[in-house]
């Protein structure tokens, strides 16, 4: 009886897991792809998700197999088969109760000991993607908006990784607006001086314009190359 109970307990589990992983995969899926993530991150993520997943759906694949075993046996009358034979209530509840503590350690485990683990290297895995602003930006053909207040443009990427025909626009400044457009564009890593490891755009033969809310008033730059920090 112990043995169907596993059996069936693993299978349920793998169901169960299926469904609840597929139902959290295609959000995450759109999430990083709209990022402009790899495959790899995504598998890193899910993988790092599923403890969260077995938690919750452990104790139903339990009470499932736990309700389908016993429904069966009694359905083949083998319950029947096993009393006459001498086995009492408290000898037939024997494999259940194992079944149960087999269960409760595997929950305690993942409750105490996994889900911490896998949610803190979740969150930190997340917090590295959203502070991605190079891959966050590279998305040919789209107006994007990595953060409020800022939309970005790129017509083209390069085989070499050169931007081409690129557009930002910056309004989180309440009192002016500013737009670049270049015809080329780089994003490049900091030098690292004094702590400055922020991604860097540089542009190309392009045209600055700020416009002041209070005044009205439009200044245009145009610049053979200009460099915009990305870590604000």
């Amino acid at each position: 009886m112990l043995q169907q109970l596993l059996m069936l307990f693993g299978f349920f589990s793998l169901v169960l897991a299926l469904v609840f992983w597929v139902n959290k995969a295609v959000s995450l899926l759109d999430w990083l792809m709209g990022d402009g993530q790899s495959a790899s991150v995504f598998l890193q993520l899910t993988l790092l998700s599923l403890p969260t997943i077995l938690v919750n759906l452990l104790p139903i694949a339990a009470f499932a197999a736990t309700v389908y075993v016993t429904n069966r046996l009694s359905a083949e009358s083998e319950l029947v088969v096993v009393q006459a034979a001498g086995y009492s209530p408290y000898r037939l509840a024997r494999p259940v109760v194992f079944f149960s503590l087999i269960v409760a350690a595997m929950v305690a485990i993942l409750s105490h000991v996994l889900v911490p683990l896998s949610v803190q290297e979740l969150d930190m895995r997340r917090g590295e993607i959203a502070r991605d602003v190079t891959a966050r930006l590279l998305t040919e053909g789209t107006f994007v908006h990595p953060t409020k207040g800022i939309t970005f443009y790129v017509r083209n990427i390069s085989a070499a990784g050169e931007l081409e025909d690129v557009y930002l626009s910056n309004s989180r400044d309440a009192s002016q607006r500013q737009s670049f457009m270049a015809s080329r564009a780089l994003i490049v890593k900091g030098d690292g001086t004094a702590g400055n490891d922020a991604p860097m755009l540089l542009m190309f033969d392009g045209m600055a314009q700020t416009y002041e809310l209070d005044s009205k008033r439009l200044s245009v730059t145009r610049f053979d190359r200009f460099a915009y920090g990305l870590g604000a």
